[in-house]
């Protein structure tokens, strides 16, 4: 396979064989081309700007597009333009919005049973803050009430923001206080509700539960063959009950020998197939820790396991376990039963560390994130600030955890196996990172969507526990930013490859804004088992629907399919970046004063044309061959072999 790669990334080795790559754009990335080939780019369409006010929520931009259009003209009423199946809980006149980038407005606040929305009439043009109740992490009241018995309410938000409102206090002291109605719509799990996502009835041209299939992903991979099998021991989840109900495994490892080797490993996860290498066979396999102990236990069912992933790529008579904790985290996790596989045990596997650190080091690098970003930026120690909060830190030992995978994989044409404590947070992060890296696939639209469901959603990222959806414990210790690092960490990568990728920043961002608001199923619940009890996909709407049925708004314009190219990201601080357009959007002085993603659509449409014009002049050449051809029926001529071409 292609390589796009970084001199600096895994050392010098790399420079001497390969040559600048088309599909990125970063000075210091190489790449070596012998036998991929562009595809034709897809088609542009037109549609409509993306709203770009500091205040308006991506909720304005997630209607079908006529009624976005609608709410942003319709600005002399008081109301939003509702969704299906979304009624007006409550409205309250004379409410004060202290936005920290204009200062105090006055207004209307309506609450519904999926959105704040907030309208100041007194601006030209009117201002709005439609703020999805999904996206509310805790309603605090601020203090007593004021000398002139204004009540104040502070939303402390999941995305970046904390939002502050005050409001005078009611005459009837029997009437609820809109923010006492608000809790209780932003958190209807506490409150024995239905979160909104399983009322919205929006109907989408395209069914985005369809986006994945596990036994076609497999088959496309080219799985079932001689070495891996794909088996049905799950399909219960009595195995285990965090696991998809398929499973590709080692073919001569029967189940009965499955069922011993989950008793050894943590929750049950066994080393399963994550990727395979088109060419090499060399495998991704993800689980948890075995669970040794501090008395050393061993498994000879586990260690026959990680025997037959190693044997069944021949190019190779080593595995590689990369254990994403630090040793000592590692370490300690023997006392509670877990811990780590040890090179004795396990004939040639080699034990790596990659010193990624827990949720609950995330959870806190994420908050003093928060306060330095938002609302306002301390320009003087802007760069110790953010160093500060080691999110970069972080960002940086994910990218390089997965880039060593990668690059085992596909240079060292070797076995690798992941895995963290119980295999659902690090353990996707770096899987599915090292995939984005080695499959061109899922650098498409519609592969990164096949990733997310595959990797995250079906293999048991607990997201209900992770981001608390309409739970009110904002306090919880199982909360962490996991998903956002792994969606940050892609990023990175569309930034040192940036005609990479079929999709851009508004995909991602999109997919962020969408993980809170509740408005989709896709990312409810903790397990495939759940979102089958809970009937997810037929109570719920899919996000992919809802992208998929739009795709012009989230295609990178420079895109090319160079399916087989492998990136080798440069994963040094110094490449490294916040991402401004996720964590300081809500900052009015951070924005282009251009939106880019306007600017996209008319490449798009640009590139389209030019296509249009390459065909036709293709077709030109073709039949003049054709009736040069026929003109000289008999005599020796050139052919004309039509030129293939691509914008």
């Amino acid at each position: 396979m292609e390589k796009s790669g970084s001199i600096d990334s895994l050392g010098s080795k790399r420079s001497s064989s390969r040559q600048p790559s088309v599909d990125s754009l970063s000075s210091t990335s190489t790449s070596r081309s012998d036998r991929s080939a562009p595809a034709k780019p897809p088609s542009a369409m037109s549609s409509e700007s993306v709203a770009t006010s500091a205040e308006l929520s991506p909720e304005m931009r997630v209607k079908p597009k006529a009624s976005a259009k609608k709410v942003l003209r319709e600005s002399d009423k008081e109301e939003p333009q509702l969704l299906p199946n979304e009624t007006v809980q409550d409205m309250a006149q004379d409410v004060t919005y202290f936005c920290p980038f204009i200062g105090a407005l006055r207004g209307t606040v309506t609450i519904t049973n999926y959105r704040l929305f907030f309208r100041c009439m007194d601006r030209e043009p009117t201002f709005v803050l439609d703020l999805p109740l999904g996206v509310v992490s805790r309603v605090e009241k601020i203090g007593s009430a004021s000398s002139r018995g204004d009540l104040s309410y502070g939303l402390v938000c999941k995305d970046m923001r904390n939002l502050r409102f005050a409001h005078k206090q009611m005459d009837d002291t029997l009437r609820k206080s809109i923010f006492e109605v608000l809790m209780k719509f932003a958190f209807p799990v506490s409150n024995g509700l239905q979160i909104f996502a399983f009322e919205y009835g929006q109907v989408f041209p395209e069914n985005g539960w369809k986006v994945y299939d596990a036994v076609s992903e497999y088959k496309r991979q080219g799985i079932p063959n001689e070495s891996w099998r794909i088996t049905k021991i799950n399909d219960h989840y009595e195995v285990c009950d965090t696991y998809p109900s398929t499973l590709a495994v080692p073919v001569n490892i029967p189940d009965e020998e499955l069922k011993r080797v989950s008793a050894f490993r943590a929750k049950g996860r066994i080393p399963v197939l994550s990727w395979i290498h088109p060419e090499s066979q060399a495998t991704v396999t993800r689980c948890s820790q075995p669970m040794v102990g501090v008395n050393g236990k061993r498994s000879k069912e586990d260690e026959k396991y990680l025997q037959a992933i190693m044997d069944a790529n021949a190019q190779s008579h080593k595995l590689f376990i990369f254990d994403a904790r630090p040793s000592v985290n590692a370490a300690a996790n023997k006392m509670k039963g877990g811990g780590y596989e040890s090179e004795d045990a396990y004939q040639n596997a080699e034990l790596v560390f990659l010193d990624i650190h827990n949720i609950h080091v995330m959870r806190e690098s994420l908050r003093k994130l928060k306060d330095v970003v938002y609302p306002n930026i301390e320009d003087s120690h802007w760069l110790s600030n953010l160093e500060s909060t080691h999110w970069l830190e972080h960002i940086k030992l994910i990218l390089a955890g997965a880039l060593r995978i990668a690059d085992k994989v596909e240079s060292g044409k070797t076995s690798v196996v992941v895995h963290c404590s119980d295999g659902w947070d690090r353990t996707g992060q770096l899987t599915s990172l090292a995939m984005l890296m080695l499959d061109g696939y899922y650098r498409t639209i519609r592969g990164f969507e096949v990733l997310l469901e595959k990797e995250w959603l079906s293999f048991g990222h607990r997201f209900q526990l992770r981001i608390g959806h309409g739970d009110k414990n904002h306090t919880d210790a199982d909360r962490s930013p996991v998903f956002i690092q792994f969606i940050d960490c892609v990023w990175q990568l569309t930034r040192q490859f940036p005609a990479a990728f079929e999709f851009n920043e508004y995909f991602l961002v999109t997919i962020l804004d969408h993980l809170y608001s509740c408005l989709f199923g896709t990312f409810l619940c903790n397990s495939e088992q759940q979102r089958l009890k809970e009937e997810i996909p037929k109570r719920t709407v899919s996000l992919w629907s809802y992208i998929n049925s739009q795709l012009e708004e989230f295609t990178n314009p420079l895109y090319v399919n160079y399916s087989n190219h492998v990136l080798f990201p440069v994963v040094s601080l110094r490449h490294l970046e916040l991402w401004v357009g996720y964590y300081i959007r809500w900052n009015p002085r951070m924005r282009p004063q251009e939106p880019v993603h306007q600017r996209y659509k008319e490449l798009l449409a640009k590139r389209a044309e030019l296509q249009k014009r390459v065909d036709e002049l293709q077709r030109e050449v073709t039949n003049r061959s054709a009736s040069s051809s026929s003109e000289r029926a008999g005599s020796p001529t050139r052919s004309i072999t039509p030129v293939q071409t691509f914008v």
